[in-house]
């Protein structure tokens, strides 16, 4: 076997590290063909020596999940379902194809396969912190500022919102906000790990607000703090200062 026990691989631009019997757990699927071949030059690779697959590096998650045990667990309101039986389809397991495929309920419309979610999330007698561990969380934060006369009376000049900061688990934050996330910050975080360092392209709350509930999050909990200063020692202006941030659950 001309491979290592241990493989990289760079999907999508993201790095995934796992076991060479994980990737050939499939019989006659790409990722099977690909990694029993002999000539071990014929894949192609990144600049840093990683096996190089160009498809969805966020998908590609539950591809190697599946992969891992022949069993699909998404989270609840998964919203690209259809994409992610096209990358089914292209890594050749057609098993996966079956379950994520749309069924006929008895009424002939079209249903969700009920196999999708967690077990334990069905069951009435799951623990707590079992359910918590498997829910989706994403905060939000920015900084603003205004100033604000000595006479009430006057309008406040804001600030426009410079930066909107995303706290999460990175392949969640790149599931919700796509190519508006700037990783500039934490370029290389793995999929599985949390940042604080992402923002995102834009600066409109309520184009991130739409984003999250698009994708089932809804808010459940808020907090702001802020400090004040005097603008000017020749006037009584002051500018408040803000660090606000919404926490998002699904």
């Amino acid at each position: 076997n001309p491979f290592p026990d241990i493989i990289e691989l760079n999907v999508g631009g993201q790095v995934y590290i796992t076991r060479h019997p994980t990737l050939v757990s499939v019989p006659g699927s790409l990722l099977w063909e690909m990694f029993t071949q002999k000539n071990i030059r014929s894949l192609a690779r990144d600049s840093k020596g990683r096996f190089f697959v160009d498809r969805d590096g966020f998908l590609f998650r539950y591809i190697l999940d599946y992969m891992r045990d022949q069993q699909l667990v998404l989270p609840d309101h998964f919203p690209e379902r259809s994409r992610l039986q096209r990358e089914a389809e292209y890594f050749m397991l057609p098993e996966l194809v079956k379950i994520l495929a749309p069924k006929l309920s008895k009424q002939n419309s079209l249903g969700d396969d009920p196999c999708q979610s967690d077990p334990e999330e069905l069951s009435p007698n799951a623990d707590t912190t079992r359910t918590l561990s498997s829910a989706s969380f994403i905060t939000i934060g920015y900084r603003g500022s205004y100033t604000l006369g000595r006479d009430s009376q006057t309008d406040a000049k804001f600030r426009r919102v410079a930066r909107i900061m995303v706290c999460g688990k990175t392949s969640l934050a790149k599931e919700v906000f796509g190519d508006t996330l700037n990783e500039s910050r934490d370029p290389d975080r793995p999929p599985e790990r949390y940042t604080s360092r992402y923002y995102l392209k834009f600066t409109f709350l309520e184009q991130a607000f739409d984003k999250l509930a698009d994708a089932g999050f809804h808010m459940v909990a808020f907090n702001s703090t802020g400090t004040c200063a005097f603008a000017h020692d020749q006037t009584d202006d002051r500018i408040w200062t803000s660090y606000t941030e919404y926490v998002f659950y699904r």
